[in-house]
């Protein structure tokens, strides 16, 4: 079996993350999440409670994170939004409790321009748009006029679905989903460029789990190499999700080794960065496959 060599194609080789330097092709970096939810679909959020969110980051770095996701807004299949101050009144005194306290760079989970630059001034580098610039007409102009590294996500508006297992979505169409996911992922680049932002700010994210039924889910899984085709560094949150459930009959709870196998594989295919709920198990997989699928 052949891997991505370790001299990617990526324009830049490297994007600077708040005080670390992002070294894309030397190994994959984690970012654990920090759901300050109350209805998170992991059964993880921490509403309001800045102490127990900064032990959980401090966990993190402790376990190995390179950067740690924050977010204030459910998005999981059917969530409820969340209005702008909510969402700042969750997010806003983690970031300052956390920056002051933790060496590890901060991302904001937002697709909300006033938020992102909010999260920014009270200390984030980095922001994690689930709507790839397309959520808040703002967003594209924010994110150029901060300088900082940005996460385009691909996603598609489309009717939820229901489960035991979770929610998902069943109802999407896609002709190719790996051709059709990165050729939207390219349009929005060329959209982010167009708006001031730099390439070597731009790392792109397929969505698994948005916009995609469980088995257009599992196809992107098989074909994440076509994204290298893009040129830019590849974040994957697969992370407890139902996709991964539905396919092993397991709960939230039980997704661990299924979400380890994600993991892997999407390494395997070029991936730069992983989102990840269980930080510690999931820094020794990726340690582990780079280990195969970097060593020169």
């Amino acid at each position: 079996m052949s891997f991505p060599s370790p001299a990617r194609v990526c324009g830049s080789r490297e994007t600077l993350c708040g005080n670390r330097s992002l070294q894309w092709g030397a190994r994959t970096y984690v970012v654990g999440i920090l759901n300050l939810t109350p209805d998170s679909f992991s059964g993880d959020g921490i509403k309001g409670d800045v102490a127990r969110a900064l032990a959980q980051a401090e966990r993190f770095a402790q376990e190995g994170a390179d950067i740690i996701d924050i977010g204030g807004e459910s998005t999981r299949p059917g969530a409820e939004s969340v209005s702008l101050q909510e969402e700042m009144d969750r997010v806003l005194p983690v970031i300052e409790a956390i920056q002051g306290e933790v060496d590890v760079p901060l991302s904001v989970d937002t697709y909300k321009a006033a938020v992102a630059r909010a999260a920014v001034e009270a200390g984030a580098a980095m922001i994690n748009d689930v709507w790839g610039l397309g959520g808040d007409p703002a967003m594209a102009a924010t994110v150029a006029d901060l300088n900082v590294p940005v996460v385009l996500m691909h996603n598609r508006r489309s009717e939820s679905q229901a489960s035991p297992l979770g929610g998902y979505f069943g109802q999407v169409t896609y002709a190719d989903v790996a051709q059709d996911v990165t050729n939207e992922l390219k349009s929005t680049i060329t959209r982010a460029t167009a708006c001031g932002i730099s390439r070597d700010n731009i790392i792109v994210d397929p969505g698994i789990g948005f916009g995609k039924t469980p088995q257009q889910n599992i196809e992107l899984m098989r074909n994440l190499g076509e994204l290298q085709k893009l040129g830019q560094p590849v974040l994957i949150g697969t992370s407890r999700k139902s996709f991964i459930g539905l396919a092993l009959d397991l709960p939230v709870a039980e997704r661990l080794e299924g979400t380890a196998a994600t993991v892997a594989l999407a390494i395997a295919q070029g991936v730069d960065l992983v989102r990840v709920h269980d930080v510690g198990p999931l820094v020794r997989v990726c340690r582990m496959t780079d280990a195969i699928v970097r060593s020169a």
